[in-house]
């Protein structure tokens, strides 16, 4: 029955399990193309939230899943076009965080915004510790 709900994201559920490696290629990716985003700070918090120990793992689930989804080397929308490029992943994200926006705290946005203000290379390192 989930296969009904996740047609077309179970590349995405498959990297949701392994925590570490959303991890990696989250700063990877985010690094590269941090300055086309529209949406990188709710993408932080976000990241933020699903890697705190605190939150709910139902609401970790969500989120990594929607994290695995931005980190996948191929999208429905490929991410070098244009204006569309994230769309997909925007959208994806905006649902996730949609459904568990009471998880999301004011600490988890802070921390985000810190990051994007100090530089993301600082900020990784940070989240390796």
């Amino acid at each position: 029955m989930a296969a009904e709900h996740s047609v077309g994201f179970e590349p995405a559920d498959r990297l949701a399990e392994d925590r570490e490696g959303v991890r990696r290629r989250f700063w990877r990716k985010l690094k590269r193309v941090a300055a086309q985003l529209p949406f990188a700070e709710d993408l932080l918090a976000a990241y933020y939230c699903a890697f705190d120990r605190q939150t709910p793992r139902h609401v970790q689930a969500s989120l990594l899943g929607a994290i695995a989804y931005f980190v996948l080397p191929f999208d429905f929308v490929a991410d070098v076009m244009p204006m569309l490029g994230f769309a997909d992943d925007a959208a994806v994200l905006a649902t996730a965080i949609r459904m568990v926006a009471g998880h999301i705290t004011t600490e988890h946005r802070d921390a985000a915004r810190a990051a994007l203000k100090r530089g993301l290379d600082e900020a990784d390192g940070e989240a390796k510790t």
